[in-house]
């Protein structure tokens, strides 16, 4: 299904956009270690900004992961069961775990919007519009609701040639 492939891409990038960030938080720390040792001086926004940067890696990279597979799932009792029962409790999980999913992307989206209505700043001296950081949670949010969404329709049709659906 072509949506289904265009979710798949989108966390794709997501990923590679995640990676991204992950070398320029392992430069941001080296610069601020280096500094730190050899002038004395400090970057100030180092930790700040290593904070926002894993933030992002993991709600940019959660869709991806589930894409490949990566979380953690409990499949023993799967394993036990009828392929048929098996891929219906994976499917009202599934479910379960969109509308939750869909419950946080609407948080996050009110927040988001406050954040920029109000001009809200972090309270350091980097003063960092705190819109920026959130909206990139929610976009790793909406993607990896779209994600799980793709993840429930793939189950219940019953897509795949290995255990893609449990």
């Amino acid at each position: 299904m072509k949506l289904l492939d265009i979710v798949d891409t989108l966390n794709t990038w997501a990923a590679r956009i995640a990676a991204v960030i992950l070398a320029g938080m392992v430069l941001l720390i080296l610069v601020e270690i280096l500094m730190w040792n050899t002038l004395t001086r400090s970057t100030i926004i180092a930790d700040e900004y290593a904070a926002y940067g894993l933030a992002a890696i993991v709600f940019l990279g959660a869709g991806f992961c589930l894409q490949q597979r990566g979380h953690i799932r409990i499949s023993l009792v799967l394993s036990f069961l009828p392929r048929t029962a098996a891929r219906a409790i994976t499917f009202v999980v599934t479910v379960l775990c969109t509308v939750f999913m869909g419950y946080l992307v609407l948080q996050l989206w009110w927040m988001t919007g406050d954040a920029f209505r109000y001009g809200s700043t972090s309270g350091t001296l980097s003063n960092t519009r705190l819109w920026i950081p959130q909206g990139i949670m929610l976009l790793g949010a909406i993607l990896f609701f779209l994600q799980l969404a793709a993840f429930s329709v793939r189950t219940f049709r019953g897509v795949g040639d290995r255990e893609d659906v449990f």
